[in-house]
């Protein structure tokens, strides 16, 4: 039976989080960022349970402190201890799909980014987990090709957005040629075919052009996609190119997709003046929610009132960011998902 990975507005039965801790880059500002992560939780748990990794007891408890302080249902709340490098668990945690209509987990191998930052203990989370029995009875499988959950993006069809520059970059393991990496995101997402972007990126970004910070479908038909509207910017170059491209894209059908231009925030760097990959395409689609990172900038409104149009059904609403960027990341960087059965009568196929 075929596997197929669900779109991420389907049905989710938990989101995971890794709890940023001190002895990391977010020493520095930990309050600030733990501060971003209380408020992100507390934008989640309405709509799912979330499951809170920490990297030991002392951490789980201190942890535990911060969720009662902040009134949270802790029956709605599991801290889960497991050892781990960094907090960007969209990137080494467990990617759903679904076969014969039932939940499974795949986790890909993990390197860290390309093998820029340490990542031994990050690649053994999701095994860690499941062998603790965190995710319950859901089968878990192990595919050895690295492979980041923000690199790619799907519509829960069969049609992957990935960027090529990321997903076939050789500091991956990639092999020479993109059809050996085409079957393994075939064989264990159920991929049909790749919408592969060769161009695109925005400053500052490290993870070699993860998808989740360019392009994402909102729906089978609608792709959003970050667009810098300032000539003289660095970003201006790269995303219109990127913008030719989706324009040249075809779904499955034959029909074109309704794309929909997410302007940046306006620059933002870090204290020693790099640039930051700001960027509201970061959100994270949940239960019948989009939340949206914002970065205290004008454009923040603008940016919310174009989502709404592109989930007109959705509650879309923001949390803050300034602190979750000053490492790179965002809202989807730093949760990852975990897929429900289908509601009743949608037909699965295998």
């Amino acid at each position: 039976m075929r596997r197929r990975q669900p779109a991420e507005w389907e049905p989710q039965q938990c989101v995971l989080l890794a709890w940023p801790h001190h002895d990391s880059d977010w020493a520095p500002l930990l309050d600030d960022v733990e501060a971003e992560y209380l408020e992100l939780v507390a934008a989640i748990l309405p709509r799912s349970p979330v499951m809170l990794c920490c990297r030991d007891e002392q951490h789980a408890r201190r942890v535990r402190g911060l969720a009662e302080g902040r009134g949270f249902d802790l029956n709605r709340v599991t801290l889960s201890v497991v050892p781990y490098n960094d907090t960007w668990i969209r990137d080494y945690g467990p990617l759903s799909v679904l076969r014969n209509g039932e939940p499974e987990l795949v986790d890909f191998a993990f390197n860290g980014w390309g093998g820029r930052h340490q990542a031994a203990l990050d690649d053994r989370v999701s095994g860690a987990l499941h062998r603790a029995g965190a995710f319950g009875s859901l089968p878990m499988f192990r595919c050895d090709r690295v492979l980041e959950g923000g690199s790619i993006d799907c519509d829960g069809h069969g049609t992957l957005l990935a960027t090529s520059r990321c997903v076939l970059n050789t500091n991956r393991g990639a092999a020479a040629l993109p059809v050996i990496m085409e079957r393994e995101l075939m064989t264990w997402l159920g991929a049909e075919r790749i919408l592969w972007l060769d161009c695109g990126e925005i400053a500052g970004d490290d993870t070699d052009g993860h998808i989740d910070m360019l392009a994402r479908f909102c729906d089978e038909a609608t792709i959003v996609f970050s667009a810098c509207e300032d000539e003289r910017d660095a970003n201006f170059g790269p995303l219109r190119q990127m913008h030719q491209q989706l324009s040249e894209f075809r779904r499955a059908d034959g029909g074109v997709y309704r794309l929909v231009a997410l302007p940046l925030p306006r620059p933002l760097r870090a204290p020693g003046g790099q640039r930051l990959p700001a960027s509201y395409a970061n959100f994270l689609i949940v239960n019948g929610a989009v939340i949206v990172p914002t970065y205290a900038d004008p454009g923040d409104e603008r940016a919310l009132d174009i989502l709404r149009q592109c989930f007109p059904r959705y509650d879309v609403f923001a949390t803050r960011a300034r602190a979750l960027i000053s490492q790179g990341g965002g809202v989807h960087c730093a949760t990852m998902q975990l897929a429900a059965r289908p509601k009743p009568g949608t037909q699965e196929t295998s």
